[in-house]
């Protein structure tokens, strides 16, 4: 029987990419929110809520970048160049919002700096990821197995506002996530914010199911050619069944629910993307097989994730079962 290594790297790839954006979603909305909590005490129950985690979270974004390096070479030496502008961007964001996890609490005058340098930087990574991901769903040129673009090919009305989307959406993470986790007056602003994101992040996501298939002929026909026009019909169903639990475990009071069912939400979207231009892994220029490394390559690095997939799955799960339950006020992670 042979085996497919690059479809198998190409799985393990997209897993690591939507593991970051499920877990650092949620951490970056907090940011995204820290300007609608004029209080202190509200931005320190913030930061601590997300403190124990943030690091471990961006773990996946190291293991995305780096595997596609190693296994697929030729597509990060196409996606690199056509992006440049938004990742380093995203890179600049998260340095500052990083930095400020521990520097917010060592000072009193500055206080204000890093509280802008936390929400500043996490809504710059937001909206640079969104960009950069609008950038890479309307395509990517390659000509004789090289970017042939232009520097501001990634600057177009679709990507600015797959970041705009994007920044919604991983604010109503945050909110849920809030809603989760604290309580009091924290816990009930978050959720007056969290019914309002979670209208604008399905808007939002209608809005692009209906622009992103006349990008290009494929997206057309993926989404409405048989069979996968099924997806079509079931995925805008499922969209709505997640809204609805959202709603009604805001309403309910069930506090995680809402944050299981948001999360369901970037998983549906993430799908949806998916179904749009597999196998292509640069739209619609590379497929995954013609942007990969040697087979020899890929099995040996498959060895090595193997082992360290699993050790770093149970070490985030261990991380949130140690953090786990809602945040008392008097105990924070600083």
């Amino acid at each position: 029987m042979v085996i497919d290594l690059p479809f198998i790297w190409a799985g393990i790839i997209a897993f690591a990419v939507l593991a970051y954006v499920i877990l650092d979603g949620f951490d970056l909305g907090v940011g995204i929110l820290f300007p609608f909590f004029p209080e202190k005490h509200d931005k320190d129950l913030m930061m601590n809520s997300v403190a124990p985690v943030w690091d471990g979270n961006e773990t996946w974004l190291v293991l995305g970048g780096g595997g596609l390096l190693a296994v697929f070479p030729l597509a990060y030496a196409t996606i690199l160049p056509a992006l440049y502008a938004p990742l380093i961007i995203m890179l600049l964001g998260l340095i500052f919002r990083g930095v400020a996890f521990e520097y917010r609490w060592r000072t009193n005058r500055a206080e204000y700096l890093w509280n802008w340098a936390f929400a500043g930087g996490s809504i710059v990574a937001a909206f640079s990821q969104g960009v950069a991901l609008g950038a890479l769903v309307q395509g990517i040129p390659v000509t004789d197995r090289a970017y042939s673009g232009g520097w501001w090919d990634w600057l177009t009305p679709f990507s600015l506002a797959t970041g705009v989307a994007l920044v919604i959406g991983y604010g109503l993470l945050g909110a849920t996530w809030l809603v989760m986790k604290t309580e009091g007056h924290l816990a009930e602003r978050s959720r007056g914010l969290a019914f309002k994101l979670a209208f604008a992040t399905v808007g939002a996501m209608g809005i692009f199911s209906l622009w992103t298939p006349f990008l290009e002929p494929l997206y057309l026909d993926r989404w409405f050619g048989f069979p996968t026009m099924i997806f079509s019909v079931i995925v805008p169903l499922l969209v709505l069944g997640c809204l609805y639990l959202i709603i009604s475990g805001l309403k309910k009071g069930t506090d995680v629910q809402p944050f299981l069912a948001s999360l369901g939400l970037f998983v549906l979207g993430y799908v949806g993307i998916g179904i749009s231009f597999y196998p292509y892994i640069v739209p619609t220029s590379l497929t995954i097989w013609e942007a990969a490394a040697p087979d020899e390559s890929l099995a040996f690095l498959l060895v090595g994730a193997v082992v360290l997939v699993p050790m770093i799955l149970c070490y985030t799960a261990y991380a949130y079962w140690v953090f786990r339950g809602k945040l008392n006020p008097d105990e924070g992670y600083h």
